[in-house]
C-alpha cells in the first residue's frame, strides 16, 4: 500500500535524498502516519533512521540552509529541527531492554524491525517508507492499519510485558483510547488491571503529562472510566475514585457522585478549551465523602464539601506535581464557590449578596457560571431548564451590578498608602480596619465603588478610631 499523498510537500523529498546521502535507510513512523490516515493532519513528523538519527537532522538542516539550529537530546540520542511550520525529530533505530525497578530503558543499536517491536501500540508501528526504491511504501508488520479501521489499541508484544516494562504505556493507551475514541484491546484492559502498581516507578509529572492530555480530549470521562476499571484511578487519583458507589437509608440514596462528577467535566469539556476549569469541574464535589451524613427526616446531606473541597486541593496538585501558584488559586476559588450562584435564586436576593459573589469570584465569575450550569445533571429536561432559567436569572442579575458598581477585578479605590498619609501613620492594623470598613460599605451599597465616596467614608470611619486627617490632604483628597 502506497501513502504517497501523506509525504507529498517536497520537504520529504529532500528527507530522502539527504539519508541516501549518507547510506542511511529512513522511514516516517508513528504518529504523524497514524494521523495522516485518520484525517489529522499535523506538521509534526517523526523520522527513524538505521543509523544515526542526529548525523541526519545535522545534513538535512545544512541542506535546508535552515536558519534554526539543530536541537540535540544526548541523553535520547535524538534531534529535533523547525522547518518553517514543519518540525522533524530524529531518532536512530534502536532496541530496548528494561529493569524491573524503572521505566528507563537500556537502549541499544538496532534495525529497523527490532525499532518496531519496541513501540507501544501498533497504531503507532506504522512506517511509510524514505528509500528511494520504496518511497511512500506502508510498512505494517503489526497489521496496525486494521486496528485502526477497527478502532481498536493493542500492543505489538505481549501487553503484560510492554505495561511492566514501561507502566506510563498504561495511561498512554487510555489517553488514545479516549482521545479518538477507540477501545483497549480486553488481553491489555486484563494487563493494566495486572501491572496497576507498576504505575509506582512513574514520575508524577509524566502521570499529570497524560491525565491532563486526557481532560483535553471532547470527552474526558472515557479516560476516567477505564482509569477506575483498572484501578489505576485508586492509585492516581483516590479522591475520584471514592466518590463512586451509592449508600441506601430508610429508602433514600444519594446520587454516584462519581458519575455525577463524569457528566460534569464532560459538559464543561464540550464548552472550553480551559484546562483549569475542566480540573475544577473534576475536582468540585471531592468534599463529599467527607462530609457525608444522613439526617432523618432530611436525607442526605453534605454540608461544607464546598470548603473541604477547596482546602484539599493543595496536598493534591503537589502529589502531582501541578502547578502551585494561580492556577491553583483558580480552581480552589472555583470548587469553594461552585455552590454560591444556586443560593441567589430567590428573587428577594439583595444587591449586597451578588455584588459579594462578584467580588470573591472576580474574574472568574463566568467560568463560575459555566460551571454552576454543567453541574446540573438531572435525567428530568424539565428540572434542567428550570434551572438553567434560574441561573439565567442570576447571570443576569450579575450583569446588571456589573455594569453599574464594576466590581469583576476589584481593587480598592483607596490604597493604603493613600490612608497612611492623610491620616500620618504608618503601616499596621488601623489601615487594615479603615480598607475593610470601605470595601463593606462598597458592597453592601452604602457608597459606589469610586475614589470620592469611599475617601469621604474614610474619613468617618476613620474618626470613629480616633485618627483625625491632615487638614491639608483632607483638602486635596490626596
Amino acid at each position: 500500500m502506497e501513502l504517497k499523498n501523506a509525504i507529498s510537500d517536497p520537504i520529504f523529498k529532500i528527507l530522502s535524498d539527504s539519508a541516501s546521502e549518507l547510506n542511511l535507510e529512513s522511514y516516517v513512523i508513528g504518529g504523524y502516519v497514524r494521523d495522516s490516515l485518520l484525517g489529522r493532519y499535523t506538521k509534526e513528523v517523526d523520522i527513524v533512521a538505521v543509523g544515526s538519527g542526529i548525523e541526519l537532522a545535522k545534513h538535512i538542516n545544512k541542506k535546508l540552509n535552515n536558519k534554526s539550529k539543530v536541537i540535540i537530546y544526548k541523553n535520547f540520542g535524538t534531534a529535533m529541527i523547525q522547518a518553517g511550520e514543519w518540525r522533524f525529530e530524529f531518532v536512530g533505530a534502536r532496541k530496548e531492554s528494561y529493569k524491573k525497578n524503572s521505566r528507563k530503558p537500556v537502549v541499544e543499536n538496532g534495525t529497523f524491525y527490532e525499532d518496531l517491536n519496541r513501540r507501544d501500540f501498533t497504531i503507532n508501528t506504522m512506517a511509510i517508507s524514505l528509500i528511494p526504491s520504496s518511497y511512500g511504501q506502508l510498512i505494517d508488520p503489526f497489521n496496525g492499519i486494521s486496528d485502526l479501521k477497527n478502532k481498536l489499541i493493542r500492543t505489538p508484544l505481549d501487553p503484560d510485558i510492554t505495561f511492566s516494562d514501561d507502566p506510563l504505556r498504561m495511561m498512554r493507551a487510555i489517553r488514545f483510547a479516549t482521545q479518538l475514541d477507540f477501545t483497549i484491546d480486553n488481553d491489555c484492559i486484563s494487563a493494566i488491571e495486572k501491572n496497576k502498581n507498576r504505575i509506582s516507578i512513574v514520575s508524577a509529572e509524566r502521570i499529570s503529562d497524560e491525565l491532563n492530555k486526557i481532560m483535553s480530549s471532547n470527552k474526558p470521562s472515557i479516560g476516567f472510566i477505564l482509569m477506575k476499571q483498572t484501578g489505576l484511578l485508586n492509585i492516581i487519583l483516590p479522591e475520584i475514585s471514592s466518590l463512586q458507589g451509592i449508600e441506601i437509608i430508610d429508602g433514600q440514596a444519594h446520587k454516584d457522585n462519581f458519575y455525577h462528577t463524569l457528566k460534569v467535566l464532560d459538559k464543561v469539556a464540550m464548552q472550553t478549551n480551559n484546562l483549569w476549569l475542566k480540573w475544577a469541574a473534576l475536582m468540585h464535589d471531592i468534599g463529599k465523602p467527607a462530609t457525608k451524613k444522613f439526617e432523618p427526616g432530611i436525607g442526605w446531606t453534605f454540608h461544607g464539601h464546598d470548603l473541604k473541597g477547596s482546602k484539599m486541593l493543595p496536598a493534591i496538585f503537589r502529589r502531582l506535581k501541578l502547578p502551585l501558584d494561580e492556577k491553583l488559586k483558580y480552581v480552589q476559588k472555583l470548587v469553594l464557590l461552585h455552590q454560591r450562584p444556586a443560593a441567589l435564586w430567590d428573587a428577594d436576593i439583595t444587591d449586597s449578596a451578588i455584588r459579594r459573589l462578584l467580588f470573591d469570584a472576580g474574574t472568574a465569575i463566568d467560568d463560575l457560571m459555566l460551571l454552576c450550569e454543567a453541574d446540573i445533571t438531572s435525567k428530568d429536561q424539565n428540572k434542567v431548564n428550570k434551572y438553567l432559567a434560574r441561573f439565567a436569572e442570576v447571570r443576569q442579575k450579575l450583569k446588571d451590578i456589573e455594569e453599574k458598581d464594576r466590581l469583576r477585578n476589584w481593587k480598592p479605590p483607596i490604597s493604603g498608602n493613600v490612608i497612611m498619609k492623610t491620616f500620618n501613620i504608618g503601616p499596621g492594623r488601623e489601615v487594615g480596619i479603615i480598607k475593610n470598613a470601605i470595601k463593606e460599605a462598597i458592597l453592601e451599597g452604602i457608597i459606589q465603588n469610586n475614589y470620592e465616596e469611599s475617601f469621604d467614608f474614610m474619613i468617618k470611619e476613620a474618626q470613629k478610631i480616633g485618627l483625625e486627617p491632615n487638614k491639608q490632604n483632607i483638602n486635596n483628597k490626596t
